[in-house]
Formats: C-alpha cells, structure tokens, sequence
C-alpha cells in the first residue's frame, strides 16, 4: 500500500476509447500530467477523484484502496480551469462548501475560511459575489476552498490555462507555497512544457490513454526518444 497514489494495472471503457494507467505517484510531489488533447489526461484525474469508476485493476491513494469509494470519501480535493464557484453565492459560502456541502458552519469554521481567505490574499472579500472578481481572484477563492477541506491530495485540471501569463506565475508562486507549508500530493494537468518545469518534481506524458513516459521533471524535459513527447516539448 502507498502514501501516495497508485493506479494499479487500471483499466476503463468510455464509449469506443480504451484507457490503461499502472502508475505511482510519490505522496507529498507535485506530478504534472501532459499530454495531447483527448490523450486521457482528465479521464486519469477523474479516476483517482472517483468521477469515473475503473473497469478492472486498482486505484490506491494516501493509503488506501479508493477503487469503489463515492468522490465524497476520497481524501482528495480538486479546483478545476473554471473554478467551480456558484455565481449567486458569496465567498464565504463558497469557500465554506469545502467544509460542509448543507453549510452547517460554526464559529470555528467561519474563522478558518476567513483565515485562508486571507492566505490566499484575499481578506475581508467574504461577502464578495463571484461575478465581481477578476479571474485571478477567482482563482484564488477556489485555493481557499481546497486549503480548508485539508486534503492530503489536490488534483488539478489546467487549472491557470485561462490566465494571463502574469497571473500564471502568481498562481503558481502560491502553489508552491501552499504546498511546502502543508506537504500535500499535487497532481496537475498542463498543456505548457514551461510550467512543467517551475512547478513539478516528476512528470507523465499520456497519449491514446497510455502513459508513454514518466519521469524526473528535469529528465522528462530532456527527452527527444519518444515522437509524441518530442513534439510536446518543441509545441
């Protein structure tokens, strides 16, 4: 059994398309996931989140066996490209859904959403809508949401592709800060070579729902052996 995360001989079925993952991912690294568009890189995250269900083999994170276990009972919190906020609530509520999906929320709770709030820079914002913030503050709101649920594991789908290139490297300047102050797993989707190098210790190239190389960050950039990676790297 891993701390980390492990897709062992996992195997799934969507419509006409095949997938096969058998993988460990390193508890406490932060692991860049690429690949070509429609190559299965989501489909890994909503195997190891609980969105989609393995046909055979099994997904194992921070200890324990997941490969039947409900999204809500995995120990995991996601933010995704969209940041998932509801528009029509204000961000103390929407941060707070990370501790309580009927909001039943306590003093406690009301504090520790303000405090991380805070953290990520945007204190006294609790009563803002959605609507009013700028994508990066957005952003920011969802990295609250995921600092409360206090997860072992935070999986990331492209989350800073509809960024700016300025609001990219703040976002994840705060990444890596939020990671070395909690020592969470992070596993991150990018299409961009360049944050595969200033975010990840290890990288995995997925293509046609296989996992073609896995590696050191520093030695997955260096590689020319395989043709659909090499194309990746010059992109």
């Amino acid at each position: 059994m891993v701390d980390g995360i492990a897709l062992e001989n996992v195997g799934l079925r969507l419509g006409v398309k095949d997938f096969h993952f058998d993988c460990a991912l390193s508890a406490g690294s932060v692991t860049a996931v690429t690949g070509p568009s429609g190559s299965g890189k989501s489909t890994f995250l909503n195997l190891i989140a609980g969105f989609e269900t393995a046909d055979s083999g099994r997904v194992l994170v921070a200890g324990g066996d997941v490969t039947q276990k409900h999204p809500s009972e995995r120990p995991v919190s996601l933010i995704f490209q969209d940041n998932n906020l509801f528009s029509h609530l204000d961000l103390l509520t929407n941060v707070g859904l990370g501790i309580s999906p009927s909001l039943k929320l306590t003093a406690e709770n009301r504090k520790a959403i303000s405090n991380a709030l805070e953290r990520v820079g945007l204190g006294g914002f609790e009563k803002r809508m959605p609507g009013t913030l700028s994508g990066g503050e957005r952003q920011r709101a969802a990295f609250a949401r995921a600092l409360v649920r206090k997860k072992p594991i935070l999986l990331m789908d492209e989350p800073f592709a509809a960024l700016d290139p300025g609001l990219r490297l703040s976002m994840a300047s705060l990444l890596l800060d939020l990671h070395r102050e909690t020592g969470n797993t992070v596993v991150i989707v990018t299409h961009d070579p360049e944050e595969v190098g200033r975010l990840a210790d290890h990288a995995i190239f997925i293509d046609h729902g296989r996992i073609l190389a896995q590696a050191s960050a520093k030695e997955f950039l260096a590689r020319r052996d395989i043709p659909q990676l090499a194309e990746f790297l010059s992109g």
